[in-house]
């Protein structure tokens, strides 16, 4: 049965609709043009994976609280930021089918709004003395700015082994998801040894999300949007590249590094490397590295009581790492 983000919901579907509506007031300013732009992001709504991960996670090990509804806001307050400086700092022009801030209302605007958001994420918990969340947070906002920065410095030098990307994708992709989950079961009550375990299953989640998202660069019919060949063009080694830099020959290797550095933008030669990735099973490799980490991360919740929210987490983790998603 394919994963269903309906179903998924079923079990925390009130909580998520109060959520909306308290996210809503949240992005309300007094500022005429601030307002603007915020009512403008709410257009721009996506899934809400993570705060789906946070009333899930709650949900799972403990049970729903006002104090979960706050790590839910502060979680995409946080994350709704990140997208908006992203598009800045990749200089992007569209975000989910629609014009990016930056492209609307320029760079200095989009950078301010960014700003806005991160402080109300802070405010919300600082006025609600949700410490604890506060800390779990504020650490993966470190993380993913870390692991941004890591991916820049790499992206010059070209030097990306296994395990440098594995940190990377740890730090930058992997951390949000871990904190979603960590927020989750620190609202619901739960002990300190379940709190470490389902940061542990939103790390390992968030690895294997990564992953996926990377294959999709390679795949010719993906519905996600996402250009093919965009990481390349970006200069970004992603695993399914590493693997084939490190089996193909020596005069392959200096061929691919020099698309990657000089003719990203240049369509056969994106060809001529998702050729060599899928003759060397560059492809494959990745997906089973993917699945290896799903499938640890839906191990860890093998302990958890059976309940129907513990159910849609599971679903949710296949949803999340889904071919089609």
């Amino acid at each position: 049965m394919s994963p269903n983000l309906d179903r998924i919901k079923a079990p925390v579907a009130d909580d998520i609709k109060a959520f909306e509506q308290t996210f809503r007031k949240a992005l309300k300013s007094n500022t005429r043009l601030l307002d603007l732009v915020l009512q403008y992001l709410l257009k721009q709504k996506g899934k809400q994976i993570r705060p789906l991960f946070v009333f899930l996670t709650a949900a799972a090990t403990g049970k729903i609280t006002t104090s979960t509804h706050h790590a839910a806001a502060l979680i995409e307050l946080l994350h709704t930021a990140t997208l908006v400086h992203d598009d800045v700092v990749d200089d992007s022009n569209q975000r989910r089918g629609l014009f990016s801030i930056n492209a609307l209302w320029k760079n200095k605007i989009a950078v301010l709004v960014g700003d806005y958001l991160l402080a109300r994420g802070l405010l919300l918990a600082m006025e609600n003395e949700e410490y604890a969340l506060l800390k779990i947070v504020s650490e993966a906002t470190r993380d993913m700015s870390e692991g941004e920065l890591m991916q820049m410095e790499k992206a010059r030098r070209l030097d990306i082994d296994e395990q440098i990307y594995f940190e990377i994708i740890r730090k930058k992709t992997a951390s949000l998801i871990a904190s979603c989950c960590a927020c989750g079961a620190t609202s619901s009550g739960a002990n300190q040894d379940i709190i470490i375990k389902m940061k542990t299953f939103g790390e390992k989640t968030g690895i294997a999300f990564q992953i996926q998202d990377d294959l999709f660069d390679y795949q010719q019919n993906n519905s996600t949007g996402k250009p093919i060949g965009i990481d390349i063009r970006e200069h970004k080694l992603t695993l399914p590249l590493i693997y084939t830099l490190n089996h193909c020959s020596y005069t392959e290797k200096k061929k691919i590094i020099h698309i990657v550095k000089k003719d990203g933008e240049k369509r056969k030669a994106v060809e001529e490397i998702i050729d060599l990735v899928n003759r060397y099973g560059g492809l494959e490799y990745a997906q089973n590295k993917m699945l290896e980490y799903r499938n640890q991360a839906l191990s860890l919740l093998d302990d958890l009581p059976a309940s129907p929210a513990l159910d849609s987490l599971r679903e949710l983790v296949v949803y999340s790492t889904h071919r089609e998603n």
